[in-house]
């Protein structure tokens, strides 16, 4: 396995960490500036608001993201398991 080999996997592993985490943290800064905005309008400054609504919108999100979050980590792994066994053969 040649040193391109290994940055190629590093650069696949990233991007593949990247496609994962991002919805989940798109999400979570949407809920997060609108939780912030409805506290700037109404001048509410009650810190279990900021953080409770975020805890639960991000594990909704989570569960219902669950599935392709799982797809494309079994692919990336998938994609591994096939170079080395390419590598040993």
């Amino acid at each position: 396995m040649g040193m391109l080999e290994v940055i190629d996997i590093g650069r696949e592993a990233l991007s593949t960490a990247l496609t994962i985490a991002a919805p989940v943290m798109v999400i979570a800064l949407i809920t997060g500036l609108s939780i912030a905005l409805f506290q700037a309008l109404t001048q509410i400054q009650e810190m279990t608001l900021t953080f409770v609504p975020k805890i639960i919108v991000m594990f909704v999100a989570i569960m219902i993201l669950l599935p392709f979050m799982l797809t494309t980590l079994i692919g990336f792994t998938q994609g591994i398991f096939d170079r080395i066994s390419a590598f040993g053969a």
